[in-house]
């Protein structure tokens, strides 16, 4: 943990290294996000990615982007608002707010698509190349989400960076 603090409560183990047992796959992986995040806005990358691991709960994926975005210049009060964006919109440009809604849009599939009037106005402020590459990112969190929740990858420990090379 960042803070030992003996009044905290313990941390939880993973379940599982899968990145160790399923080598072929964390490459796979890697070079899915490398490809996804290509031509994107770094701020709008880690602003994706840290709402994507909020709505899936995934405290690893939030320690990491959240760290990555704050050691790229990311505001505090930008990160803090993400999770409340919609009475915070006043924090982020219009594409950001787009990039959000349908980051929200392709993580939650609980309506089995991805409405018309979100994709419409992501399309208003991507290009085609730009779109398809933020359906990379949000893509490539989600599944990166899955592996982390699952096998209960502990936050606390990253540090900002450590994987910039990926």
């Amino acid at each position: 943990m960042t803070t030992a603090n003996p009044e905290y409560l313990p941390e939880h183990t993973p379940r599982l290294q899968w990145a160790k047992h399923a080598p072929d796959v964390y490459k796979a992986m890697v070079n899915l996000d490398i490809a996804a995040r290509k031509d994107l806005d770094p701020a709008l990358y880690e602003l994706v990615k840290i709402r994507a691991s909020q709505i899936n709960h995934c405290a690893f994926c939030i320690d990491m982007h959240t760290k990555d975005a704050l050691a790229a210049g990311e505001s505090v009060e930008r990160i803090v608002q993400l999770s409340a964006w919609e009475e915070s919109k006043h924090f982020y440009t219009a594409k950001e707010i787009a990039a959000i809604e349908l980051t929200e849009a392709v993580t939650v599939l609980t309506d089995g698509f991805v409405p018309d009037e979100v994709f419409e106005k992501a399309a208003k402020h991507f290009d085609e190349t730009e779109l398809s590459q933020l359906i990379a990112a949000i893509t490539a969190i989600n599944a990166w989400n899955r592996f982390a929740v699952s096998t209960r990858m502990v936050p606390g420990h990253y540090k900002p960076g450590k994987y910039k090379g990926l």
